[in-house]
């Protein structure tokens, strides 16, 4: 498994990643995201939602667990995992999510690492000063290293 990163210095940087990333978008999309508290996961998570089309306002789901937004195209299924343990999360049938028609984007998927699906785009930020963040993307089979090779080509 390869890895890519990122450096972002602003939250336009961080928009642009996301733009990128969203024009590899299709059924069945599947991002983690961990990293510290205000690291940025729903400043990210935001972002994506704006590349998808969602005309809401999307904020972190840290209490409702699961948002769903319609976006131009596919649906937005967001997930903050962070306040269950696995069997909670289990029981939430989220496979419907991972194998459905919409792109699922989960804040603290490493803590229901074994509920995810084997392909899935993991991302974790770390920060890197007060406005900077490094993604660090590890793809999961295909079509995620494909991704990753792209961003890398594209000198992104």
């Amino acid at each position: 498994m390869s890895l890519y990163q990122y450096i972002s210095r602003s939250v336009d940087d961080t928009a642009f990643l996301a733009r990128q990333l969203a024009a590899f978008f299709g059924p069945g999309t599947v991002i983690t995201l961990d990293g510290d508290l205000g690291a940025g996961k729903t400043t990210f998570s935001q972002a994506v939602g704006r590349e998808l089309g969602v005309k809401e306002i999307v904020n972190s789901p840290t209490f409702t667990i699961i948002k769903e937004y319609m976006g131009e195209a596919l649906p937005f299924y967001h997930m903050d995992v962070y306040r269950l343990s696995a069997e909670e999360a289990d029981e939430l049938g989220l496979d419907d999510y991972f194998y459905g028609d919409g792109v699922t984007l989960v804040e603290w998927g490493s803590l229901v690492e074994e509920l995810l699906p084997d392909a899935r785009l993991e991302i974790r930020i770390g920060l890197a000063g007060e406005a900077h963040r490094t993604f660090t993307l590890l793809p999961h089979g295909e079509p995620y290293e494909q991704w990753c090779g792209k961003l890398k080509e594209n000198g992104i």
